[in-house]
C-alpha cells in the first residue's frame, strides 16, 4: 500500500493523490500543498523536473488521478499572508465589485485587464490569490478556468472541490459557452463565420509562449465569429470558441488576417498604434459572456460582464470617425 504521506532523504516528500484531487491541474495541487509557495518558484521546480507523477516528468497541466504518487522536493514556504505590490493594491480592491454572480459553490468574477488569473512564469499574484488574500476564511478557492492576463471579462472560480470537478466536465464535454467581443482591423467577410485551424504551442527560448496554425501537427481548433457592429477600417466581433486551446481567438483572427486590435503578440502595428492614438493602451478582448449548468443548483446560468468603459469608449471615437 502506497503511504499517503513519506519522506525520503534530503527533505522530499511524497504525497498519494485522493479522490478529492481528481481531475485537478498538478501546479494548482503544489500552489494549494505548498502555501506561501510563489508560483514562480512551483514553475520552477516543474521545469527543473524535480517534481515527478509516478516517478516521470510532466507538465504543470497535468490533470491528477487518483492513486498518483507525486514527489515533492523540498522547497522554503513563507508563511502569511499573501502580498500584494502597491501599484496593484487598486486591483486588487477592485475585485470586491466585480463579483458578478455567486452561491455556496462557485462565483464568477469581471476579471479586469491587467490582472493575471494567476501567479507564474515572473507574476507573483495574479486574480486567484488575490481572491484568496481577500477572503482568508474561504478555505477552497480555484480556478475552474482561464483568462488571458490583458483578456477582461466573465471567470469562475470554485468554492467546493465538488463544484470544481462538476465544471471541469462540463468543460471537458463542451458544454460550456463562451462569447467574448473583440475589435479587428479592417471589413470582415461575412461567409467568414467559422474558423477551423489546429493550433499548436511553441516556447522560445526567451520563455514566451507562441501559438501557431499548424495543420499537420497542430490541436484540433474551432471558433465560431459574428459581426456585431462595422466601422470604418475596423470591425466590432464576437467569437465563441468551441474549443479551448491557448491563445485560441487571438492566433484564429490573426490567421484570417484581422488580428484583435491592442495585441502585442499577434496583432497589427499600425491598427495597435492608431487604437493608443485615441486612448486605448490595452488588447480589445472581453469576455462578455458565459453559459453553463450551476453546480449547485443544476440551473442554467448565464453570466454577462458589462464592457469596460475604455473599450466603449474607442467604440464610441470609431462611430464618430465613420
Amino acid at each position: 500500500m502506497t503511504p499517503d504521506n513519506r519522506t525520503e532523504n534530503k527533505g522530499v516528500t511524497y504525497k498519494t493523490a485522493t479522490s478529492d484531487d481528481e481531475g485537478q491541474r498538478l501546479d494548482n495541487y503544489l500552489a494549494r500543498n505548498l502555501k506561501g509557495v510563489p508560483r514562480s518558484m512551483i514553475y520552477r521546480i516543474l521545469r527543473r523536473g524535480e517534481v515527478r507523477v509516478n516517478k516521470g516528468r510532466v507538465s504543470p497541466s497535468y490533470k491528477l488521478s487518483e492513486g498518483d504518487l507525486i514527489r515533492i522536493p523540498p522547497v522554503t514556504v513563507t508563511k502569511g499572508p499573501v502580498t500584494i505590490p502597491s501599484s496593484r493594491l487598486h486591483l486588487v480592491q477592485d475585485l470586491k465589485d466585480r463579483i458578478l454572480f455567486e452561491n455556496d459553490g462557485i462565483l464568477v468574477v469581471d476579471k479586469p485587464s491587467g490582472l493575471a488569473a494567476h501567479g507564474g512564469s515572473g507574476i507573483e499574484f495574479g486574480l486567484i490569490e488575490a481572491l484568496r488574500a481577500l477572503r482568508p476564511e474561504q478555505r477552497f478557492l480555484e480556478l475552474a478556468h482561464r483568462l488571458d492576463r490583458d483578456t477582461s471579462g466573465c471567470l469562475i472560480v470554485a468554492k467546493r472541490r465538488s463544484a470544481l470537478r462538476d465544471l471541469h466536465e462540463q468543460f471537458r464535454q463542451r458544454q460550456v459557452h463562451k462569447r467574448y467581443l473583440t475589435l479587428v482591423p479592417g471589413k470582415w467577410d461575412r461567409r467568414q463565420n467559422l474558423v477551423n485551424a489546429p493550433l499548436i504551442r511553441n516556447e522560445l527560448r526567451s520563455g514566451e509562449r507562441m501559438v501557431e496554425v499548424d495543420f499537420k501537427n497542430g490541436q484540433p481548433s474551432s471558433t465560431g465569429f459574428d459581426i456585431v457592429e462595422e466601422f470604418a477600417g475596423a470591425t466590432l466581433m464576437a467569437a465563441m470558441p468551441h474549443t479551448g486551446r491557448t491563445h485560441q481567438i487571438r492566433v484564429h483572427c490573426a490567421y484570417v488576417r484581422h488580428p484583435v486590435g491592442g495585441d502585442e503578440k499577434y496583432g497589427d502595428k499600425e491598427f495597435n498604434g492608431f487604437l493608443r492614438e485615441h486612448g486605448l493602451h490595452r488588447m480589445f478582448l472581453h469576455a462578455q459572456r458565459i453559459t453553463f449548468t450551476d453546480p449547485v443548483e443544476g440551473k442554467l446560468l448565464k453570466i454577462e460582464a458589462p464592457l469596460p468603459p475604455e473599450l466603449a469608449n474607442i467604440l464610441q471615437v470609431l462611430r464618430e470617425l465613420s
